[in-house]
């Protein structure tokens, strides 16, 4: 195995991610919320498809998580869809956020947003170990944080979008401890779903 196929020993966390307002305004509604979010303290890049952010696992969450609220606080209806992941091989890119303190930067802006959501993530722990073992004891750990439920491929989740984004961070953050070398957890997220009503 070449260096560039070995995970990487970098621990910086990243998200691809779409944002995808179901509205005639939607480029208004994503440019506004990427506007209004603080991402001094990852790497950020947008081409035509998605918009990647990378550093530090906590200001990754702090940032997807800010962004979705952003646009969904219109009430407009938004979907997200984003794939998380951590020890990449050949990882390297942006690996000077990884310098930037643990002060959250857009915690204050967001922590007051009320947002009910429907999501889904499933988790993928890869480099070896009981992979299904680790995905059924984060799956009990959500159960803390929010409504599960069982689906096709994948486990739903229902609740605030604070308390989602925490339990999603916190089960990635529990599989990357567990010895996981390389994790990957893709998630969607609905808000103001006109099913919902």
């Amino acid at each position: 195995m070449t260096s560039e196929q070995q995970c990487s020993g970098s621990r910086i966390a990243g998200c691809s991610f779409s944002i995808h307002p179901m509205s005639d305004n939607f480029i208004e509604i994503i440019t506004n919320a990427l506007e209004n979010v603080d991402t001094s303290k990852v790497w950020m890049q947008t081409d035509d498809v998605t918009t990647t952010v990378r550093g530090k696992m906590v200001h990754v969450f702090d940032v997807t998580k800010a962004i979705f609220l952003h646009a969904a606080k219109t009430g407009e209806h938004v979907a997200f869809q984003g794939t998380y992941s951590i020890g990449c091989p050949g990882d390297s890119d942006g690996d000077v956020y990884m310098a930037a303190d643990d002060k959250l930067q857009n915690a204050d802006t967001v922590k007051d947003m009320q947002q009910p959501v429907s999501a889904k993530f499933s988790l993928y722990p890869l480099g070896g170990g009981n992979y299904m073992d680790t995905i059924y004891e984060q799956i009990e750990a959500m159960k803390q944080q929010v409504t599960v439920q069982s689906s096709h491929y994948s486990t739903k989740l229902l609740g605030e979008t604070l308390a989602v984004f925490h339990g999603l961070e916190q089960v990635f953050r529990a599989t990357e401890e567990s010895g996981s070398s390389h994790t990957v957890m893709t998630v969607s997220i609905s808000a103001n779903s006109p099913s919902h009503t």
